[in-house]
């Protein structure tokens, strides 16, 4: 699937009461609408984001990326209550992590509502979901009405992108916009835990520290894998 012709860098410039701010958002908004892909702000990594409901989108996520379409997509949610419309079940212990960090970088994996497309969590029965602590992530979220892709925005093996610009060094005009919200404050991936085996298993330690999930859950964690 060829890439758009160019791309589009809009800098977001403050709080979301900002009026040209959510003008940018909401141009954003109808590229997610029409298939599109972009590049946008979260609180860990920038972001390459597609309408999950989109196979376009999504099919284009994975080109961009280089990422083999067998990988699952994270998806972004601007609400907890979201998570009725991802996935089919939460167990209370996920909901003590979802109370304790969220918005913020952990990112939870789920069973998946039948809702969600097998092309975005690769074929799997699972799902991994988050709320970024970002106003521009949530935002894009909450206007469009459904989760987004998150996944980070660079190529497969590459470094991740910390700002707007070392998103248009490594992708180009692959993607339809780039929303510029200055640099990503954690810098470092989510902490991505299991939530569908019973026991809780970290499978990735990121921003959010394995003693800081063990100290919310009052309880030790399975090793990584």
């Amino acid at each position: 699937m060829p890439p758009p012709e160019s791309h589009q860098t809009h800098v977001y410039p403050g709080p979301m009461s900002a009026t040209a701010g959510t003008q940018q958002i909401r141009e954003a908004v109808e590229v997610l609408r029409r298939g599109g892909v972009i590049a946008f702000p979260t609180d860990t990594l920038y972001g390459l984001g597609a309408w999950a409901f989109s196979r376009e989108g999504v099919e284009r996520t994975f080109v961009i990326k280089g990422r083999p379409s067998s990988m699952a997509l994270p998806l972004l949610l601007a609400e907890a209550s979201q998570l009725a419309d991802v996935a089919a079940e939460v167990p209370e212990v996920a909901w003590t992590l979802v109370r304790r960090f969220w918005p913020g970088a952990l990112t939870l994996v789920l069973r998946k509502s039948p809702a969600i497309p097998d092309l975005v969590t690769g074929g799997e029965p699972t799902v991994a979901v988050r709320i970024p602590d970002h106003p521009v992530a949530r935002e894009l979220v909450r206007l469009l009405g459904a989760p987004i892709t998150g996944t980070s925005a660079n190529r497969t093996g590459a470094p991740p992108a910390r700002t707007a610009q070392q998103v248009i060094e490594q992708l180009g005009d692959a993607v339809d916009l780039v929303v510029d919200g200055g640099e990503c404050p954690l810098g470092s991936p989510s902490t991505v835990v299991d939530c569908t085996q019973g026991a809780l298993r970290i499978l990735r330690e990121g921003a959010i520290s394995r003693e800081a999930l063990e100290e919310a859950l009052g309880a030790p964690l399975s090793a990584t894998r």
